[in-house]
């Protein structure tokens, strides 16, 4: 065996994790579907949601270090039970991603050449993308940190790009959507609303950098540094992004798919100029590294919630050769690849949208006990060291863990509930309720045959 030191996360290491792990270029075009109201929501959401859900993560992830993330602390505090639930929304998310976001691939290759590709094209570069990450998945996280140090540099040049782009077409063409102090005001259009989970999803992910603690150098001090000084560039990203979508593209006409290489095609008067093109490819790299960040936390946290036989056997299945939770990995292939395969026979016209919200829907699911258990850990576990405390009152603190709380089942209601019976609402929605409540009862069948074992 070699004796050479095992290679760590330094803070610049943990900081672009965090901007890759945390912010998702292809959720600005949903977001920027909500109209000029978004920079109210994003304002807002980031002081009532991104900052105490950081400030409660810090000092979770800081306090109970290791694989386990969110399960060990909702397990902790109400059970392996509960355990067992958030580790199989927090997994079963990811392969929904991951075939959504393998969908934009022909879709953004078709905008570029102004062609269509096939269902077996099209399939075969899905299926691709799927099987590159769950390649890549079976190696450390410091054998990828080129990978998530480079898609996080790429994300922040697209979003000064656009951004950039978008001021000059404001000073030179004008904004395609007008804006006067009634457009800034949320209109609560329930078409619009149902994207504010997307703002939410991409709030969310700073538990994913705490996964890696033990591959840090001085984690009780990296998690929190990283977590702030992260937060604050991608808001600021996050913010500049919109806006350079916005000045584009009228917000009833963005694509939830393709609408930021449109905007960069509309903004530069140029349909595959060398600005779009590299944007495009540029776009497409960075898929790859949303997933191969969160893969490395997902996978663990499933490996190690069936370690404690909380999910199926199947994903306790590790690496011989360096402990990667390979079982889990093979999984998300196998389920994501399942779900491309069967995309066509959904009724829905937007198969992005359908299954990046159903995949939003599980994922802030598995949040939802994370805030109560914050509090609960508190009451049961007033002696362990807390490296990173958040200050204030217990009213303060049950203020700060019920509002974002709140906020998240909000969301959830207005992207999986229809709240209205026309047929193309119903066409948009109906399969993401359906598609919910299908994985909710796949997992409690998982959770209460483990437990009775």
């Amino acid at each position: 065996m070699s004796d050479a030191p095992k290679k760590k996360f330094r803070l610049i290491d943990a900081i672009m994790t965090v901007i890759c792990v945390v912010f998702v270029a292809e959720a600005a075009s949903p977001v920027a579907a909500i109209g000029n109201s978004q920079y109210f929501w994003w304002i807002f959401l980031l002081i009532a949601f991104l900052l105490p859900y950081g400030l409660i993560s810090s000092e979770l992830g800081t306090t109970y270090e290791g694989d386990g993330g969110l399960y060990d602390w909702v397990s902790k505090a109400f059970g392996k039970k509960w355990g067992g639930r958030v580790s199989w929304y927090y997994w079963i998310n990811f392969p929904l991603w991951m075939a959504s976001l393998a969908l934009m691939f022909p879709e953004v290759i078709n905008l570029l050449t102004g062609g269509q590709l096939g269902f077996f094209p099209s399939l075969i570069i899905e299926l691709t993308f799927v099987w590159i990450i769950v390649f890549i998945s079976f190696f450390s996280v410091c054998d990828s940190t080129w990978i998530l140090n480079g898609a996080a540099v790429i994300k922040i040049l697209i979003a000064v790009i656009l951004g950039c782009l978008g001021i000059y077409g404001a000073v030179t063409h004008g904004v395609a959507n007008e804006y006067t102090l009634a457009s800034l005001i949320p209109s609560f259009n329930l078409n619009s609303l149902s994207y504010i989970s997307v703002i939410l999803f991409n709030c969310l992910g700073f538990e994913v950098v705490c996964t890696f603690a033990d591959d840090m150098e001085n984690p009780k001090k990296q998690i929190p540094q990283a977590i702030i000084a992260g937060g604050i560039v991608i808001a600021l990203i996050y913010i500049f992004m919109a806006f350079g979508i916005g000045v584009a593209i009228p917000a009833d006409q963005i694509s939830t798919s393709t609408g930021l290489v449109a905007s960069v095609q509309l903004l530069t008067g140029s349909t595959r100029g060398i600005i779009v093109t590299v944007v495009a490819i540029g776009f497409l790299l960075t898929l790859f590294g949303n997933m191969v960040s969160w893969s490395l936390g997902v996978n663990n946290v499933a490996a190690y919630s069936a370690e404690n036989g909380d999910m199926p056997a199947v994903f306790k299945i590790r690496s011989k050769k360096n402990d990667m939770p390979i079982g889990a990995a093979i999984m998300n292939g196998l389920v994501a690849s399942t779900v491309l395969i069967i995309a066509p026979l959904i009724p829905n016209q937007d198969l992005f949208w359908c299954f990046f919200a159903l995949n939003l829907v599980m994922f802030l699911l598995s949040y939802i006990p994370v805030f109560p258990a914050f509090l609960k850990l508190r009451q049961i576990d007033p002696d362990t060291e807390r490296p990173f405390r958040v200050p204030g009152s217990n009213g303060f603190l049950r203020v700060l863990a019920f509002v974002p709380m709140t906020l998240i089942i909000i969301a959830l209601i207005f992207t999986a509930v229809p709240l209205s019976f026309d047929p193309d609402t119903l066409a948009g929605v109906l399969p993401i309720t359906i598609g919910a409540v299908v994985f909710l009862i796949l997992g409690e069948l998982i959770v209460n045959r483990k437990r009775n074992k």
